[in-house]
């Protein structure tokens, strides 16, 4: 069965960085474009960022281009989301992702129905 594990969420102030990580039991990590989704308290699941699997080419939503750092480590089977300058905006439960249908390549985001796997979870609250 397929997992996806996430961990490095915490409580951190404005202004302050975090970095994510998941990492997944694919077999063939190297060929999934892997993303980071967020989910504010009382909202929708949003798009973040990914990596594609086809060139590393990344992917942002406008809100955090500039402060958020998608990378992977295919060695490790690990993606990771580097957050800095966090603002209290940025408080979410931030869920990994697993893409194998290549949407981001095509839309610059990966759509939720795109995702085949998702991680759990883990918290990120910004406090001022």
């Amino acid at each position: 069965q397929v997992q996806l594990v996430e961990s490095g969420g915490g409580s951190v102030q404005t202004g302050d960085s975090l970095t994510l990580a998941c990492t997944a039991s694919l077999h063939t990590f190297s060929r999934y474009t892997m993303g980071w989704f967020r989910q504010p308290d009382g909202k929708e699941r949003e798009f973040v960022g990914a990596i594609s699997w086809r060139d590393n080419r990344t992917y942002y939503r406008d809100a955090v281009k500039g402060r958020f750092t998608v990378s992977r480590d295919n060695t490790k089977n690990t993606v990771y989301l580097r957050m800095n300058s966090l603002k209290l905006e940025d408080t979410a439960v931030y869920y990994c992702a697993a893409d194998r249908q290549g949407s981001l390549d095509r839309l610059g985001f990966i759509p939720k129905n795109a995702v085949n796997y998702w991680g759990k979870g883990t918290v990120v609250t910004v406090s001022s």
